[in-house]
C-alpha cells in the first residue's frame, strides 16, 4: 500500500513531529529530574506566585483535570503548594521549589539550542511562530 498519504496529512506529521520535540525536552530536563511540563509549570508558579489553577491550565494549554493532577503531583515533591482563598485554588511555589529554578531555566534553554542547532536559529524561531499561530486558528473552529 502507498504511504505517500500520511506525509501530508498535518495529524500524522504534527504527531510525529510531537514525539520528537517531546524525546529532545526529555533529554534536556532530565537533569532537573521533572518532565518538561512540571518544569515549565514551576518556572511559571515561581513566576506568578498565587496564580490560579485556572490560568495555569490555560497558559500551558491543558484542562484542568490535567492540570490538577501535576498540581497533586508537584506538591507530593514538596515543590508548589496550593491555597484555597474562597472558591479559587492559588498556587505558590514552595523554597524548594523556588531552588529549581535555574536549573529548569538552564534545562529550557539546552533544549532550545539543541532544536536550534538542528534547525538553524531562524528556521526554529519561524517554526515555532507558524505553530502558534495555526494551533490559534484550529483551536477556533
Amino acid at each position: 500500500m502507498n504511504d505517500s498519504f500520511l506525509h501530508n496529512c498535518l495529524f500524522f506529521t504534527a504527531n510525529r513531529l510531537s514525539r520528537s520535540i517531546t524525546r529532545i525536552a526529555e533529554e534536556q530536563f532530565a537533569s532537573t529530574g521533572l518532565s518538561p511540563m512540571y518544569g515549565y509549570l514551576i518556572l511559571l508558579v515561581n513566576g506568578i506566585p498565587g496564580i490560579t489553577q485556572k490560568e495555569l491550565a490555560e497558559k500551558l494549554y491543558v484542562t484542568p483535570s490535567t492540570l490538577t493532577r501535576f498540581i497533586d503531583k508537584l506538591e507530593a515533591k514538596q515543590l508548589v503548594e496550593r491555597k484555597v482563598q474562597g472558591k479559587t485554588v492559588l498556587v505558590y511555589p514552595t523554597v524548594k521549589g523556588q531552588g529549581l529554578e535555574d536549573t529548569i531555566r538552564q534545562a529550557s534553554r539546552n533544549l532550545h539550542d539543541s532544536y536550534a542547532a538542528l534547525l538553524g536559529e531562524e528556521e526554529s524561531d519561524q517554526l515555532s511562530q507558524d505553530i502558534k499561530k495555526t494551533s490559534e486558528r484550529l483551536e477556533k473552529k
